[in-house]
């Protein structure tokens, strides 16, 4: 028999991130399986109080400011956001989601879960902290996520990790975690979701010319700036186009900067990301921190050649050097080396990114996350 389920997600669609596209495809996937879904995330865009995105997900978006360049919404507690509290109390939820821990959203649905009777289950997508280019700042957020940490104890939920360096990281807080939840990707229907853009066409790069893409936010935790640095080292010897695909803070420094081998095209909708993946040679992933890396995943199913930190599942996904290069440090010269190396064997990195595509494909599927979750849920249930 089908349940009535609650995901809280602090940002969702149509924001973009690893984040709002877990939480989409997961409520997809369990409406699949006969459940009925509630995504109450905040109204960022503007797209109204309620939303139905299919018969049985509908989306509930609570008054919010954004904060920190949007990145940190926070509750606008008027009369509509009361209102809309006590309408989502009334529903009978049989499980509860909260996505990550850092936000004041992720206060508001474990409090929801304990008002109802239960447990929410919260899932970690993290596997450090929060970076901002500033010692001061990095310093604050740090301070900042501890405490909102604590707060989130106190409404007694359970923690999972999306992954295990995810669940390794809630050691740092003093929590144990329960399990894993993982991402996970179709990739028959992602490879076939690709538009029918061409990024070397538009961009004028030359047939000859591997392309290097970056596909995420452009905020300095992402090392977006040391793979902008690497495209300036390899640029005068190897004729390499490299390829960025993202918004953020970073975007006016990095268009200054860039060299003539870089081209930023800005936030792509998600057909659009497939193509550029599909046309890439190499996938460049120099992120300080990951909790899974959704796009690192997405580049591999496309057949784009992992260049990526240790973070996430990126072990799981380059077990080794026949799959991928996992860096041991994300500065720009050992970006820069990597790429080189690639580039000069473009039949062996062909080759090494088909072996790594048909890894992915087989790893992790939407089916096994829901059932994950299920099973995650019936446990907290019985702790009640």
């Amino acid at each position: 028999m089908g349940r009535r389920l609650c995901i809280f997600s602090a940002l969702f669609l149509p924001n973009m991130g690893g984040v709002e596209v877990f939480t989409d495809h997961l409520a997809r996937t369990l409406e699949d399986e006969g459940h009925a879904v509630t995504i109450v995330t905040n109204d960022t865009h503007g797209k109204g109080e309620r939303e139905r995105l299919s018969e049985g997900v509908e989306v509930v978006r609570l008054p919010c400011r954004g904060l920190v360049g949007g990145r940190l919404p926070v509750p606008k507690p008027n009369r509509r956001f009361r209102a809309l509290l006590r309408e989502l109390k009334r529903d009978a939820f049989d499980g509860v989601l909260v996505n990550t821990r850092f936000y004041p959203h992720s206060l508001i649905g474990a409090w929801l879960a304990r008002k109802q009777g239960g447990r929410a289950v919260v899932l970690d997508h993290g596997a450090d902290y929060l970076t901002f280019g500033s010692p001061l700042l990095d310093k604050a957020a740090a301070a900042y996520e501890q405490g909102v940490t604590a707060a989130l104890r106190i409404f007694a939920p359970v923690f999972y990790g999306i992954s295990p360096s995810s669940v390794a990281w809630l050691d740092r807080f003093g929590i144990k975690g329960a399990g894993v939840i993982p991402n996970a990707i179709d990739a028959e229907s992602y490879r076939s979701l690709a538009s029918a853009r061409s990024f070397r066409r538009e961009l004028g790069i030359p047939p000859q010319a591997p392309i290097v893409s970056f596909v995420g936010r452009l905020v300095p935790e992402k090392g977006v700036r040391e793979l902008v640095e690497a495209a300036r080292l390899v640029s005068s010897s190897t004729p390499v186009a490299f390829v960025v695909a993202g918004e953020g803070p970073l975007e006016e420094e990095l268009r200054r900067n860039a060299p003539s081998c870089v081209s930023l095209v800005g936030r792509l909708e998600p057909h659009d990301v497939a193509a550029l993946l599909g046309e890439s040679d190499l996938f460049c992933f120099p992120s300080r921190s990951e909790g899974f890396g959704s796009a690192l995943l997405e580049a591999a199913i496309c057949g784009a050649l992992p260049i990526t930190t240790d973070v996430g599942i990126a072990r799981s996904l380059v077990p080794d050097e026949s799959y991928g290069i996992v860096l041991g440090e994300p500065s720009a010269e050992k970006i820069a080396e990597a790429v080189e190396e690639c580039v000069t064997r473009l039949a062996d990195t062909q080759q090494r990114a088909a072996r790594c595509a048909e890894r992915a494909a087989s790893l992790y599927s939407w089916e096994e996350s829901a059932a994950a979750l299920i099973d995650a849920l019936d446990q907290t249930m019985s702790q009640r």
